[in-house]
């Protein structure tokens, strides 16, 4: 598989960026135009980059979103990114599986897990995360 001098971690890091502005369609100048997204927990699958753009232009927002990276780590071909995404009122975290060639997003697989409360039974083997 050929590459840009890009690893897949500074692509991502450039995704987020242009995320961060709110400019949707900005986002397309790192995705693939075959570029394909799954959300396994919702069953949905977006085909190209203008369906990306449109679709995160068109979803309703309380204001604008701001993304804030956890972390991001990869190879030269593969990264997977944790970012707590806010639009001031709908919070929410996502973990992305990428995939990139010749310095473009190919492939995502995202998962938007939901929190939850931890079962009263193990509370004396754990600590609270705040």
């Amino acid at each position: 598989m050929t590459t840009s001098p890009n690893t897949a971690s500074q692509v991502v890091q450039e995704f987020w960026r242009l995320m961060a502005t709110n400019d949707f369609h900005a986002v397309e100048a790192v995705l693939a135009q075959d570029f394909i997204l799954e959300w396994p927990q919702s069953k949905e699958r977006i085909r190209g980059a203008t369906n990306f753009a449109l679709l995160n232009t068109e979803y309703p927002a309380h204001g604008p979103w701001v993304f804030t990276i956890n972390r991001i780590f990869g190879s030269e071909n593969e990264a997977v990114s944790d970012v707590f995404v806010t639009d001031g009122v709908q919070h929410a975290r996502a973990i992305s599986l990428f995939t990139i060639a010749h310095g473009k997003v190919t492939h995502m697989v995202e998962f938007w897990p939901e929190p939850y409360e931890a079962p009263f039974d193990r509370a004396r083997f754990v600590e609270r995360i705040e």
